[in-house]
């Protein structure tokens, strides 16, 4: 089944990710209209993909010959793009971001799930060919997680805030907690967190024994740190970057894995150290679009990210609390 789809703001990755990916699936998606706060660019890309660029979001949403739209970018209008496709019926594939607070925004979630479309939230490090093989090889060689290090470069230096506000979340935080969590697979049990000027310095997260599904393996406890690396001044771009450590380290019953995002991957076992080779791999942008494409033509309905990335910024929404107390906070 070939899903129509509206474009609803284009944003950074527009060049890099998405029209690559629509581009190779082109049997799978037909581009019928373009919304774009830049009207040049939404007039080129509707004239690539011989579509109607439009002014408004709304007047996108409301069309007859869209069955689904996709979301790319984040801007003033917030929620209110895919709130309108939910009303109207309309499949959202949304990547604008994961900066938002879920205790205020449960009522959106609420009309989510209750307007019975597919909702998908974009978690591409989830899609990354190195995390992919890695849960294989947790499943199959390496055991289940002990310990996980995340390494968060600071990026540029940020003004001086209240000790209050220094913990702000952020959509790269929220899905560096939830990445762990897919990783690990299991619930997080407590967090704890500690931050200095501007921004968090560590995470560190507990893991219940019982996995996120349910299937009562528990496997013993894990903990996720994440872990900001800001000893050196901002001004010291390059020095910072210099040999900086993996994105991720896994330390697992049976032996330990180092990932760059997003094809680098090398473990190490008894036999030695391994090195994988996942460049010829699909890219993130593609495998993520075809799950949403899988999510909104099957027959059970699948809300995708959407409860994972609500339960990850609670999670960071938690950590803030943690720091002002200055105390563990349980998370379940």
């Amino acid at each position: 089944m070939k899903l129509r789809i509206g474009l609803i703001g284009l944003g950074d990755l527009w060049q890099t990710r998405y029209r690559p990916a629509l581009r190779l699936l082109d049997d799978r998606f037909d581009v019928r209209a373009v919304y774009s706060t830049i009207s040049k660019l939404a007039e080129s890309t509707a004239a690539e993909f011989q579509a109607d660029p439009l002014d408004g979001y709304r007047s996108l949403v409301c069309r007859c010959d869209i069955d689904a739209v996709l979301i790319l970018k984040q801007c003033w209008l917030g929620w209110l793009p895919a709130l309108a496709a939910c009303q109207a019926g309309k499949a959202v594939y949304w990547a604008a971001g994961l900066d938002f607070d879920p205790s205020r925004e449960s009522s959106v979630r609420q009309t989510i799930e209750q307007s019975g479309v597919s909702f998908m939230a974009e978690l591409p490090r989830r899609f990354a060919p190195a995390t992919l093989r890695l849960k294989e090889l947790i499943a199959t060689r390496l055991g289940q997680p002990k310990l996980i290090r995340v390494y968060r470069q600071p990026i540029g230096a940020a003004p001086k805030t209240p000790a209050s506000d220094c913990v702000r979340n952020d959509s790269e935080l929220v899905e560096l907690v939830d990445w762990c969590r897919y990783v690990v697979g299991k619930t997080p049990a407590s967090i704890t967190s500690v931050c200095r000027q501007d921004s968090f310095q560590s995470l560190m997260i507990e893991y219940c024994d019982l996995p996120a599904n349910g299937s009562g393996q528990g496997g013993g406890n894990a903990t996720a740190e994440i872990i900001t690396d800001s000893t050196l001044p901002s001004r010291w771009k390059e020095a910072a970057q210099f040999r900086s450590p993996a994105a991720m380290k896994v330390h697992c019953e049976n032996g330990v894995a180092f990932i760059d995002l997003p094809t680098s991957l090398v473990w190490f076992d008894d036999a030695g150290r391994h090195v994988e080779s996942l460049e010829t791999e699909s890219p993130v942008g593609e495998r993520m679009l075809r799950q949403f494409h899988r999510s909104v033509t099957s027959l059970v309905r699948d809300l995708g990210g959407l409860v994972d990335a609500y339960d990850a910024a609670a999670v960071v929404q938690a950590a803030r609390e943690s720091h002002q107390s200055g105390c563990r906070v349980d998370l379940c």
